[in-house]
């Protein structure tokens, strides 16, 4: 897997070129939207590919899960309303 650096790279990668050349002609919103939502697609694919290794590896299932969260509560509490 790939890490993104803080630093700034000197110079464009392989992929960002063929980007660069693949999107160079003028593009209307709802192509660009279309693009984007593939790559959210393509993205959030490689997290569950890489979540579901994880739960292999580790060995969780369903009931564990559940189990694990039963008592997990994820709502914030209501703050007051300011006076």
């Amino acid at each position: 897997m790939t890490t993104l650096s803080a630093e700034a790279p000197t110079k464009l990668n392989p992929v960002q070129m063929h980007l660069l050349e693949l999107f160079s002609r003028t593009m209307t919103e709802a192509e660009l939207l279309e693009i984007k939502e593939l790559l959210a697609q393509y993205y959030a694919r490689k997290a569950d590919e890489v979540l579901d290794e994880i739960w292999e590896k580790r060995g969780y299932t369903q009931a564990s899960f559940k189990q694990a969260t039963q008592n997990l509560h994820l709502r914030s509490k209501k703050r007051p309303a300011n006076p």
